[in-house]
């Protein structure tokens, strides 16, 4: 593993400890077998999966279906990445990558599944969730490496290659097929939330009362919270903090049961040019999406608040905005960029900010 990667591993590790950290420093204490309530609390402590650091927090009648599920909600999540990451080389998302020009590659129901929801995410946000922005991110992962910005050339190259409109996928073959030579699907913006949300249910079926998933910052709760609260208190990183800590923390939220997604340059960012470069590409631009220092999107779903956020970071304040509202159950949290670090917020966010 080089050194640049695993700096991005640690400091989205410290992102995710703060989160999960300050929402067990103030659960009011451990809940141990044969507490008052009868519940016990379990938990995976820290776990590398799907190039970030995953933690499951469950509350369940006893040890032993605690541990189970969160065993099971791991295995989910490993699942996932084993399907549709683009760095393994036996995943479905890079037999697609590799030969969906060609011919039509069929996939599994999952993989097929994030694709088609996917598509839908791009139509709703007019191109700005799309992940057929591959060529791109192959692009700004080669300057994360040289420091040096993709020559104007370079980037028009690989826009010409970028645009959901290009995906051809067959529901009833459960193919996916591209229409255009050097194509490649990146499912960054929308896998990890789809991970949680099938983490939930197999916390869900294996008999948890209450859960907390983390993915990278992808975080999805249900039921009953630890000893002592009403609600599960999640915290949102201050993009300006020198440090992901809980004297870091912007605000908290209080979520009965949803999805809370941020996304940002503060978590993964590259220097290109002596500048900070979010991870979050623009197809229109075919450069880093501006504007917005942090996302955060409130949604029933885990899949769809992932995805929105990467939609919101691209289209920017104003335009991201008027997107949430049209969403029903959904809302957003923006910051705008340094220095100003500005908080924005959609019309029904109060209701979540302790």
């Amino acid at each position: 593993m080089n050194r640049r990667l695993l700096s991005s591993l640690i400091s989205a590790a410290a992102v995710i400890i703060a989160v999960v950290l300050y929402l067990l420093l103030r659960a009011g204490g451990p809940i141990r077998p044969g507490s008052p309530s009868g519940r016990t609390r379990a938990d995976s402590g820290i776990h590398l999966t799907m190039g970030t650091f995953a933690r499951i927090v469950a509350i369940a009648p006893d040890t032993s279906t605690g541990s189970k599920c969160v065993e099971a909600a791991l295995d989910r999540i490993d699942n996932v990445d084993a399907l549709m990451s683009d760095y393994k080389e036996d995943s479905e998302l890079t037999r697609v990558n590799k030969g969906a020009f060609a011919r039509p590659v069929k996939v599994g129901p999952e993989t097929f599944e994030v694709i088609q929801r996917s598509i839908e995410f791009s139509k709703l946000s007019n191109g700005a969730f799309d992940i057929t922005v591959g060529p791109l991110v192959k692009l700004f992962r080669e300057s994360r490496k040289t420091s040096k910005a993709p020559t104007d050339e370079q980037i028009a190259e690989a826009k010409s290659k970028v645009g959901y409109e290009k995906l051809i996928i067959d529901e009833d073959a459960g193919t996916i097929r591209f229409t255009v030579e050097g194509m490649s699907l990146d499912l960054g913006g929308i896998a990890k939330g789809y991970a949680a949300e099938t983490a939930i249910q197999a916390l869900k079926q294996g008999g948890a009362l209450g859960a907390l998933v983390d993915i990278g910052g992808d975080v999805r709760c249900f039921g009953i919270p630890p000893k002592g609260r009403e609600k599960w208190l999640i915290g949102l990183q201050d993009p300006n903090a020198a440090e992901a800590t809980i004297a870091g923390l912007l605000l908290k939220l209080e979520v009965a049961e949803g999805a809370v997604t941020t996304s940002g340059d503060y978590q993964q960012f590259a220097i290109i040019d002596g500048q900070r470069q979010s991870h979050i590409l623009d197809r229109k631009t075919g450069k880093s999406a501006t504007g917005l220092s942090s996302v955060t999107i409130i949604a029933p779903d885990a899949t769809d608040a992932d995805a929105l956020a990467t939609a919101v970071t691209v289209l920017g304040p104003e335009k991201g905005l008027e997107l949430i509202e049209k969403i029903p159950n959904t809302e957003a949290i923006l910051i705008s960029s340094a220095p100003k670090y500005e908080m924005m917020t959609t019309t029904g966010a109060d209701k979540y900010i302790k």
